[in-house]
């Protein structure tokens, strides 16, 4: 048995593949005509580019127009002037292709590794994709084709990139086993959108598994079972098939209201980093979005994005959602996302640093453009404006009076917008779990961030594996946290919401009914499920869990009490 990282649900049972990588190595040379050299690199880089557009056209019709976007953005990352600049300023030197495109790559890949935000380390792992298969076009090799597999396939590979995953016909794929790769991974993203098993992150998964064994990959608890006995194997067919069954049984939520078990309404929203990810929101039936990381428009462009580009982006959203709540976070930089062109000062603690709003405020009239494209769009659809990284009252206030300052320009200049546009505060800082009855009497509405509230809280860094064992929602001091800053925001009588991992977890679903949680907002395949969970508990009984919940002195008290009573 060999332990990983449950990146995508279900039981697969197969046969093992393991797919070699191509040999990419290379003798690293100088070179006297750069001009050849770099021509040589261009057709390179061109013939990729077109191989990737062309894989990108064939996930929108098998897996999805969202995923498709990752393929779509790899060819932009490749065509980058920076990351093309460097290359063949570095060819220019003397040195070959081959080197050069290494080097200055691993550069950047480096660059996006050394930042915690998992969503920007995904930079790390589009890089190392595009080195591959721009340096497979330079020496003349076939990367991994995994389109002639036989059905009932286990793959096992080193890592299963986006340009590799784009060829798979998932009828033939029981499962999943890489060596690298997390939960947020693009290799995670697609094996979710494909419904295929994965377990990422085993260790020496290609050395210790053989072409022709039998495995079962577990996607639910991490676990790659080689050559499993007759019990086993029956066990494990036989959750297969339950789990078949209860993803059928969830058919029965769509299209149905958010209520629990005695009638109480809920809104089951969606996070998202782009308009392309609307369209699987609303496959999967969310009711709106709770989250638009505003972010991924900053880091997709190459400079600060125009009033016109972001409010054809916040409008495309709105129009989509039909006239359902849009929450869209404003620009979260810094800490550990960096925008290049932003020109950020390195800090030796970024993450009590100069981010978020401090940053925005500090730039007025940078963030004035994002406040003035968000009105604008606020005339085709209910957008609310939710602003990161809030500590004290006095930012709150600082940004709504810039929204009346934009207000006054856009009625100067004839643009219509929702007068009454909605300003909230995302609660993720300790501060906020501390002050949220002020907070609450000047935001509109609270979204929680569990993922930097845990954090902040429990001063754990979730990407530190020495202290990976703190970073859990499930301590008192979270659950204290998470409880204020709910019956705060209820007692002021604004909505509250919940944007981080943690409104996904089903055990902890009974404890945000109990507190008067409004808004559950999770990751586009968790929607379903946490509508059914949400409909299995009625307020009364979920308040008697939580008593006990808010009793216990340790989180492994919290959840195996929580565990105990999970319907």
């Amino acid at each position: 048995m060999y332990e990983g990282v449950n990146a995508s649900e279900g039981i697969g049972i197969g046969t093992v593949a393991v797919a070699v990588e191509p040999d990419l190595t290379f003798t690293p040379h100088t070179v006297e005509d750069t001009e050849a050299e770099k021509a040589r690199f261009d057709k390179a880089l061109e013939t990729f580019c077109k191989k990737t557009e062309a894989q990108a056209e064939h996930m929108k019709t098998s897996v999805g127009e969202a995923e498709a976007e990752i393929m779509y953005g790899h060819v932009t990352l490749a065509q980058d002037p920076e990351l093309g600049g460097a290359i063949k300023a570095s060819i220019e030197g003397g040195t070959c292709a081959e080197q050069a495109l290494t080097e200055t790559s691993t550069m950047f890949e480096n660059m996006f590794l050394s930042m915690d935000d998992e969503m920007f380390r995904l930079r790390a792992a589009d890089i190392a994709d595009i080195r591959t298969g721009i340096l497979a076009e330079l020496l003349g090799r076939e990367v991994v084709d995994l389109s002639v597999l036989p059905e009932g396939t286990v793959i096992v590979i080193h890592d299963l990139t986006p340009s590799m995953t784009a060829t798979i016909d998932k009828k033939n794929v029981a499962g999943i086993v890489t060596e690298v790769g997390g939960r947020t991974s693009h290799s995670a993203i697609i094996a979710r959108a494909l419904e295929i098993p994965a377990v990422l992150s085993v260790s020496n998964a290609c050395g210790a598994l053989h072409n022709g064994m039998t495995a079962i990959v577990d996607g639910f608890r991490g676990l790659v079972i080689a050559e499993p006995d007759e019990k086993t194997l029956a066990e494990y067919t036989q959750r297969r098939e339950d789990f078949i069954a209860e993803k059928q049984a969830l058919e029965a939520f769509r299209g149905k209201p958010t209520i629990t078990a005695d009638g109480f309404k809920k809104i089951m929203a969606c996070n998202i980093g782009s308009p392309d990810d609307v369209k699987g929101a609303l496959d999967q039936d969310a009711e709106a979005i709770g989250l638009f990381r505003s972010e991924f428009l900053f880091m997709d462009a190459k400079s600060l994005p125009s009033e016109e580009e972001q409010f054809e982006a916040y409008r495309k959203v709105a129009v989509a959602l039909k006239g359902a709540p849009v929450i869209i976070r404003t620009l979260d930089v810094g800490g550990d996302k960096e925008i290049p062109y932003l020109k950020l000062v390195k800090e030796e603690n970024p993450f009590m640093g100069y981010r978020a709003i401090r940053y925005c405020l500090d730039n007025a009239d940078e963030y004035k453009v994002q406040l003035r494209a968000l009105l604008r769009a606020s005339a085709f659809g209910d957008i609310k404006i939710m602003v990161p990284m809030v500590t004290c009252v006095e930012e709150i206030r600082a940004v709504k009076d810039l929204v009346e300052v934009c207000k006054d320009e856009l009625r100067e200049e004839g643009y219509k917008f929702n007068e009454d546009i909605e300003v909230g505060i995302m609660t993720e800082t300790a501060a906020s779990a501390n002050i949220p009855d002020l907070l609450a009497k000047e935001a509109d509405f609270f979204s929680i961030g569990t993922n930097d509230l845990t954090g902040y809280t429990m001063a754990a860094d979730r990407g530190n594996d020495k202290i990976a064992y703190l970073y859990s929602w499930y301590y008192p001091a979270v659950l204290r946290a998470i409880k204020s800053i709910i019956e705060a925001g209820v007692k002021e009588g604004i909505m509250v919401g919940m944007c981080g991992e943690a409104a996904a977890d089903p055990l902890l679903t009974p404890l945000l009914i109990a507190w008067g949680m409004e808004e559950f907002s999770t990751s586009a395949p968790s929607i379903l499920r946490t509508r059914k969970t949400i409909s299995q508990w009625t307020v009364e009984e979920a308040k008697e869990l939580a008593d006990k919940a808010v009793q216990c002195t340790t989180a492994e008290e919290v959840k195996a009490l929580l565990e105990a009573a999970a319907k």
